[in-house]
């Protein structure tokens, strides 16, 4: 039997993207005004055969907590997610939980911290790679000089999140 991917859209304001999971978790948090193509092509990378279906209702403690998070309710999201990547894209993911609600550190701070101080353009490959955005928190990473720096979902959802937590 195939596995089940569940997606939605979720929108807040006028941000919107799309959500999915499965039985373990939540896998994937889409860029900013995504739609469900990007989403299969994904899932098709990375979960070959597997099933995808729209199901709002499925993705109701997703969502509910996004918005909680989107309206300043909620510093931690508290659901399971899966990722799947290399040993060492799951290890930055991994140091990306770490950094708190409100706070940012730059690429180098994250290849520090992992053990690899020189590897920051990998570590910046593994966050462009991070299929959770937002519960791992990679909007939290800026550039050495306090710019803010690629993001996967652009820029303009970058501000926004970290506007959120209370950074300008």
């Amino acid at each position: 039997m195939p596995q089940q991917i569940y997606w939605t859209n979720f929108c807040y304001g006028d941000i919107q993207f799309v959500i999915a999971a499965m039985q373990q978790g939540l896998c994937y948090t889409g860029s900013l005004h995504e739609n469900e193509e990007e989403l299969v092509t994904w899932v098709d990378k990375r979960y070959k055969g597997s099933e995808v279906k729209e199901d709002a209702e499925k993705l109701m403690l997703y969502t509910q907590q996004f918005t909680e998070y989107f309206q300043g309710q909620r510093q931690q999201f508290d659901f399971a997610i899966h990722y799947k990547g290399t040993p060492f894209q799951e290890s930055v993911w991994r140091e990306l939980q770490q950094i708190p609600y409100g706070e940012v550190c730059t690429y180098s701070d994250i290849a520090s911290r992992i053990g690899n101080p020189k590897a920051v353009r990998a570590v910046g490959g593994a966050i462009g790679a991070n299929p959770v955005i937002i519960v791992v928190p990679c909007h939290r990473v800026i550039g050495k000089d306090g710019t803010l720096t690629g993001f996967s979902a652009g820029i303009e959802l970058k501000k926004a999140l970290l506007a959120v937590e209370g950074q300008r």
